[in-house]
Formats: C-alpha cells, structure tokens, sequence
C-alpha cells in the first residue's frame, strides 16, 4: 500500500427487516416472539453481515432464543431473498442491500454499539500499475459527484 493513501471510504449499517406487508415485527426483540419462526441471516463463519447480525443478537441479549429460527444464507443478498418472498419472516442485512428492493420493509437499526463497525477502506496499492490514475480515482470516490451516488445506494461516506 502507498504511505498515507489508506482511508475509511464507506460505512454501512444492519438493519432488521421484513416482508413489505408484515405486521409481526417492529423491533428486534420481537424475534424472539413464538410468533416468528423464521429469522434469516448471513452464515457467521462466511458472511460478513452474518458476523454482525450476530454481534447484534449477541449485544441484546436474544441470541439464544433465536438461535434455533436462523435460516442461514450463503451470502446477504440470500438472506435479503428469503425475506422478499416471504420465506423468512424477518433477517437482518445491510441497510444498503434492504434500501435496493420495495419488497421488504427496514423495521430497525442496530445501534452502531451492538456491533463492530462496518467500515469499507481504500487504498492505492504498491503493486499498481498506474499509481497516479489510482490515486485519481480514490480521489474522485472521495467526491461529492461519488458521495451522491454511494448514500442514494444506502452507504454512509466515513467522516461525514
């Protein structure tokens, strides 16, 4: 990596959802409810927003009497799927990947205190082929012109 070029690009956060017309649930404790049999998350060994929604689970104390309704996706973008089609009653996913579908509906954020920050760096690599163009880039996704294309997809630009 290129001395002074690594930086906090994006944040995101974990939000609970459920299909656009559930009634069930309105916050996380709700998942514990015997009324909710189906809770979709990310694998925690292979999925990054697994990770974090079990941090989350963890965090508020419900991890064990929720443990046993986790259906496990391969990735985020599964566990979102279950949700959209009704398959699961609620997940937890990244707010950017809920805020790319009208088929479900963002019940809750995760304080950011109930799990590790989810943070996505940049950097120019030593290795490079173009150093120069490579710092032109990173420079122009730390743009207002970038800016607005990354929170209209639901990230947060770090330091803002």
């Amino acid at each position: 990596m290129v001395d002074g070029t690594r930086k906090d690009l994006l944040k995101n956060q974990i939000v609970l959802i459920a299909p656009q017309n559930s009634t069930v649930v309105t916050d996380f404790k709700d998942l514990a409810s015997p009324s909710i049999k189906k809770i979709a998350l990310g694998e925690p060994k292979s999925v990054p927003a697994g990770q974090y929604a079990q941090q989350v689970l963890t965090s508020l104390k419900i991890l064990d009497q929720v443990k046993g309704k986790a259906v496990y996706a391969k990735d985020v973008r599964q566990a979102l799927n279950y949700v959209e089609s009704s398959n699961a009653d609620a997940g937890l996913v990244y707010f950017s990947d809920a805020k790319s579908t009208p088929k479900v509906k963002i019940v809750a954020t995760a304080s950011e205190n109930t799990h590790s920050p989810i943070v996505y760096p940049i950097a120019v690599l030593k290795s490079s082929k173009n150093v120069d163009a490579a710092q032109d880039f990173v420079q122009f996704l730390s743009g207002n012109e970038a800016k607005r294309v990354f929170e209209k997809q639901g990230f947060t630009v770090a330091g803002s």
